[in-house]
């Protein structure tokens, strides 16, 4: 491993069935004052708005609720949400719901107590928290986004054509604990199940596709891909399968909780243009990055051949003997191609409501990122979108 790296994760995970009564044991670690934050209410037929409030009421919490989550948290909602945890004086934001209830519980949790327009100084200036932020907890009923476990946020401004994360510095935005109960996943829609594990297939790519030295992390993201290869093709075959679920909500977990990304370079170009998607049709995030990762990969594949034929092999069980690196790494890509179709994917932007004349604004809405093998330019980045038509 060639780079130098600080590695800080405080967030404590409660994991397995039942998980959630170690909620009654985090809560009086913080004030009288909770904001339970959550979606769409899909989480009052399954009862885990009664258990969780349960336990809060035996807690003695004064309970106030920002409802009504949306799966791409806008700023209007933020906006909303530091009124409710200003006006009841919020000493904990409990989330409970996937991983965008967990991003807007962390995107209010340095907005609350701003005395500028977190938009501004966030999501557009990309400036760290120099006020008090509140602490947040998790409980998460969907696999996918990692959110449990990091100090990411993204919040999408509708008005602006923008969708926007920002992965704070500071370990304290990060999440103070986490309950991951893998049998609050089984009820989810088998689209949403199938966005999510695509979300931290990503998630891996977007951290193992940069970098040629010998590093640990990528045969730790290897692992996790082959990992969740096994366990996806169960759960697609059987949803109620909880080992397998099990695994891909640990996966995700592990995805996105920085280890993976220590010591190397990263490319999040996919996640780029899939938001500036997202932000123009309101589509599933993960759904997304499965519609433009193709086309990405195969534009950037030339510039890293090396690393594209070692994720052949490693991860596809392509067999490399007397072919060359273009060869073995394209059948990685077709091996893949034909995994998403097994999982029914969206590979196409057209299947979420994209047209040919949305494609100039949908690349200028793409955030540029270095730190991938090759960054590509506006005038790419819509030769990119219009292969993924």
């Amino acid at each position: 491993m060639e780079g130098n790296f600080t590695y800080c994760n405080p967030t404590k995970l409660y994991f397995g069935r039942g998980a959630v009564r170690f909620l009654g044991g985090e809560l009086p670690k913080y004030g009288k004052n909770v904001v339970l934050i959550y979606g769409g209410g899909s989480i009052k037929k399954n009862g885990i708005y009664d258990s969780v409030v349960k336990i809060l009421h035996e807690g003695g919490k004064n309970v106030a609720e920002i409802a009504g989550v949306m799966p791409n948290p806008t700023v209007e909602k933020l906006y909303e949400g530091v009124k409710i945890a200003r006006a009841h004086k919020a000493d904990l934001l409990l989330a409970v719901g996937g991983g965008s209830v967990c991003d807007y519980a962390k995107a209010l949790s340095v907005s609350v107590h701003c005395k500028e327009d977190p938009w501004e100084k966030y999501y557009l200036r990309f400036e760290e928290p120099t006020c008090e932020t509140l602490p947040v907890g998790c409980v998460l009923t969907m696999a996918g986004t990692g959110s449990e476990m990091n100090a990411g946020a993204v919040i999408t401004n509708p008005a602006q054509k923008l969708k926007i994360g920002h992965v704070f510095a500071d370990e304290k935005i990060m999440p103070k604990f986490s309950v991951l109960d893998p049998v609050y996943t089984l009820t989810l829609p088998h689209y949403q199940m199938a966005a999510g594990i695509y979300d931290i297939f990503n998630h891996i790519c977007e951290q193992y596709f940069s970098g040629e030295d010998d590093n640990t992390s990528d045969y730790l993201a290897e692992g996790l891909m082959r990992s969740l290869l096994h366990s996806s093709r169960i759960a697609n075959k059987d949803m109620q399968n909880y080992e397998a679920r099990s695994n891909i909500m640990w996966t995700a977990t592990w995805a996105l909780n920085t280890l993976i990304s220590r010591g190397k370079s990263t490319d999040w170009m996919v996640h780029m243009i899939g938001q500036a998607v997202g932000a123009h049709t309101d589509a599933t995030h993960g759904m997304t990055l499965s519609a433009v990762s193709l086309a990405y990969y195969r534009h950037v594949m030339p510039y890293a051949l090396p690393k594209f034929r070692r994720f052949a092999v490693q991860v596809w069980g392509v067999d490399p003997a007397g072919k060359t690196d273009a060869q073995v790494a394209e059948e990685g890509l077709s091996a893949m191609e034909a995994w998403m179709r097994e999982m029914g994917l969206v590979l196409h932007i057209a299947e979420l409501g994209v047209r040919e004349e949305m494609i100039d604004g949908i690349a200028e809405s793409t955030l540029l990122l270095e730190g991938g093998y090759h960054t590509p330019d506006k005038n790419e980045v819509k030769a990119i979108l219009k292969e993924s038509m």
